[in-house]
């Protein structure tokens, strides 16, 4: 039975993961290598330790009601899209509401996890750390490894003859970047357009005498605000969405989706992307287009190669005088801690069975938390694995045997080791995954049931967006206040802005007059639908 769970990281994932076990009745020691929780939302202006955090002006790029964990929303007078402030300030605000902090002990490193000689029967793990030079050993019969995928930047500099041993400009990651002071009236070469590197190219252009952003992929720009100024994560992550992406062809739902981006401006005439790719990378940034309109970002290919002072790229063009080279280029995960024998077999997140458990170990007694690329909110995902894995502890849920895991693992996993940004060219969708980890943990809603029930609420749970309150209302964890947030998750939206009324009508949702009239229909459609060909997969 396990009792004491080690639970590595006080940033989003380790906090929740400090909370679920709470709630599960087991006893968490969270380990936190800094001062003070937060992980990367913690913004701090130096770049001299190896923590990673957040530059200085970045926005969430999931709204607050997409993004909040399930049982604790965000203030209603947060705007809808948050600062790195915000997002700290909540994340003190549930540590403070959930009663976290007693359980963490700051500024402890964690040397080393080992298995204790008599894992095989008992499951447990050696734990090693570090406190302000004094270490100490424990020992835990389960660890929750929480340190989220940003902890080495990726910087490929092999892929780019010259950048070494000829440049005479400066480069480096975007680790480093802050805010724009240091790129004032300088030539600034970008590399890398996943959303950091649109983000810091439409930064850079307000100061830098010339922006020049390179990618070799193709890439789909996405505005934060969607139909009638609504926040486009909670118009288009719905399961009426997501159940027309699974009943209708892929190739007529990826011209429907090309159709819809095109609609803002045409990607081809921008050089970002061809309807007629096969792939879809997507980044959310409103501003990307307009520097490239008025040419204060221009976008180039990738580079061949640099020369003392100027790039060269595989089209034959060459752009001179480049100051500085910064890379955008992601970040690899590490588990240095991790004993050999385990860390030696994760290449990336589908090596560890549901993203999760890594499936080789006799007892499933260690979990990697937050190491997914979703469609929408990682600390969403997060939430819902602790939830989930948490119970696996406390014995409420129950884990297939290792072979059937491993055969699992080995039918997803990629032949190859891939790169930061191929990962994130292969993004899981939010709520087929979100759905799935949430059917193992007994906390799926059924929208039959509540059509049956509660219609009020199958029609917004279904058409309406999937926020985490949803898994808040059936099983364990269950919350009083769930429906009540799904009800008025649109009004709290538009609460923040509220500082100067006007008259006229205003919508509390979008679609709501057609949804009424198609509502009740299609959900029955639907849920017979959901009931008759269930998602693939196995359940416990």
């Amino acid at each position: 039975m396990v009792r004491r769970v080690a639970v590595i990281g006080a940033g989003a994932g380790g906090l929740v993961s400090v909370k679920c076990c709470l709630d599960e009745g087991l006893e968490p020691i969270c380990f936190e290598s800094s001062e003070d929780i937060g992980g990367v939302w913690r913004y701090t202006d130096s770049t001299d330790n190896s923590r990673v955090s957040v530059y200085r002006s970045v926005i969430t790029n999931t709204s607050k009601e997409m993004s909040c964990f399930s049982d604790f929303p965000y203030p209603e007078d947060f705007p809808s899209y948050l600062p790195h402030s915000l997002v700290l300030e909540y994340f003190r605000m549930y540590a403070q509401h959930f009663d976290l902090l007693r359980h963490i002990r700051f500024q402890t490193t964690v040397l080393s996890v080992r298995k204790r000689p008599d894992f095989t029967t008992s499951g447990q793990w050696e734990v090693v750390t570090e406190t302000n030079g004094v270490r100490e050993s424990h020992v835990f019969d389960a660890v929750m490894v929480c340190t989220g995928h940003y902890q080495e930047p990726y910087l490929p500099l092999a892929s780019f003859p010259g950048i070494e041993s000829c440049f005479k400009g400066q480069h480096l990651h975007s680790r480093e970047y802050r805010d724009v002071q240091a790129f004032r009236g300088k030539r600034v070469l970008v590399v890398g357009i996943g959303n950091t590197g649109g983000d810091l190219s439409v930064e850079l252009s307000r100061v830098a005498a010339k922006v020049f952003l390179s990618t070799r992929s193709n890439t789909w720009v996405m505005s934060r605000v969607s139909d009638h100024g609504f926040p486009c994560d909670m118009v288009g992550t719905t399961r009426f969405n997501h159940l027309l992406d699974w009943l209708l062809p892929s190739a007529l739902t990826r011209k429907i989706r090309f159709r819809k981006l095109n609609s803002w401006f045409n990607h081809a005439n921008y050089g970002l992307a061809s309807s007629k790719s096969s792939k879809f990378k997507m980044i959310i940034n409103e501003e990307l287009p307009f520097c490239l309109l008025s040419g204060t970002v221009v976008l180039k290919p990738n580079v061949k190669e640099f020369t003392e002072n100027s790039a060269v790229f595989e089209d034959g063009t060459t752009e001179e005088n480049i100051d500085v080279v910064l890379f955008a280029t992601g970040y690899n995960f590490s588990f240095p801690f991790l004993e050999e024998s385990v860390r030696s077999v994760i290449d990336d997140n589908r090596s560890l069975y549901k993203c999760i458990f890594p499936p080789q170990l006799e007892k499933p007694t260690l979990a990697i938390i937050g190491l997914i690329q979703l469609t929408g909110s990682i600390m969403v995902g997060s939430e819902m694995q602790a939830r989930w894995v948490t119970g696996v502890f406390a014995g409420w849920n129950k884990l297939p045997p290792p072979s059937r895991m491993m055969a699992d693992v080995l039918k997803r996993k990629p032949p190859v080791k891939r790169t930061p940004s191929e990962r994130e060219n292969l993004k899981m969708s939010f709520i087929s995954y979100t759905d799935e980890i949430a059917a193992y943990a007994g906390v799926k809603p059924s929208v039959l049931r509540l059509l049956l029930t509660d219609p009020q609420l199958a029609l917004a749970v279904f058409f309406g967006p999937c926020s985490p309150y949803q898994f808040r209302l059936v099983g364990r964890g269950r919350w009083s206040g769930a429906r009540a947030a799904i009800l008025s998750q649109w009004q709290r939206t538009l609460k923040p802005l509220r500082t100067r009324v006007v008259d006229g009508n205003s919508d509390s949702s979008p679609g709501r007059r057609w949804m009424c009239l198609l509502a009740l229909p299609a959900a029955l459609t639907a849920a017979l639908l959901l009931a008759k060909y269930p998602q693939p997969g196995w359940r416990p």
